[in-house]
């Protein structure tokens, strides 16, 4: 298996267990591998839009759907939290576990409490809207702004 998918499932995997996304340290130890060459294989798969990495380019801020770092988004699972990068990843999270899960949020509007369940088939009925201020085609343009 390419080095860079075995980071890459590394980091997933951590992250799908503890809620938060592995240091640099922790990935090269899971993978008896070098720190230079872990850190490289970040920087390629952020360059490939697979992560965002901090401004220092070592940590992780986002492994779609999951965030490195506190939002308002946040996902229970299976005893674990996890935090989202904006409302449509905190869908994506119980579909990327393959597990039910509980959404809370909060309506930027009202600033009004969210919650939602999510099962194995998708979320609960909801009259709730989903509204994005950028289109998707570019998130990519500022995508921790977006």
């Amino acid at each position: 298996m390419e080095f860079d998918t075995r980071v890459k499932l590394a980091i997933y995997r951590a992250t799908a267990e503890t809620g938060r996304p592995p240091s640099l340290d922790e990935v090269a130890g899971e993978l008896r591998a070098g720190v230079p060459d872990v850190e490289q294989a970040f920087g390629r798969l952020a360059k490939s839009r697979l992560l965002v990495l901090g401004p220092e380019g070592t940590t992780i801020r986002m492994a779609p759907p999951f965030s490195g770092v506190p939002t308002q988004h946040r996902v229970a699972s299976g005893g674990v939290e996890y935090f989202a990068n904006c409302a449509w990843d905190a869908l994506g999270i119980p579909a990327a576990l393959h597990h039910s899960a509980e959404v809370i949020s909060r309506c930027e509007q009202s600033n009004e409490p969210l919650r939602l369940r999510v099962g194995r088939e998708g979320p609960e009925p909801s009259t709730w809207l989903f509204h994005c201020a950028v289109p998707a085609a570019k998130w990519w343009a500022d995508i921790v702004f977006t």
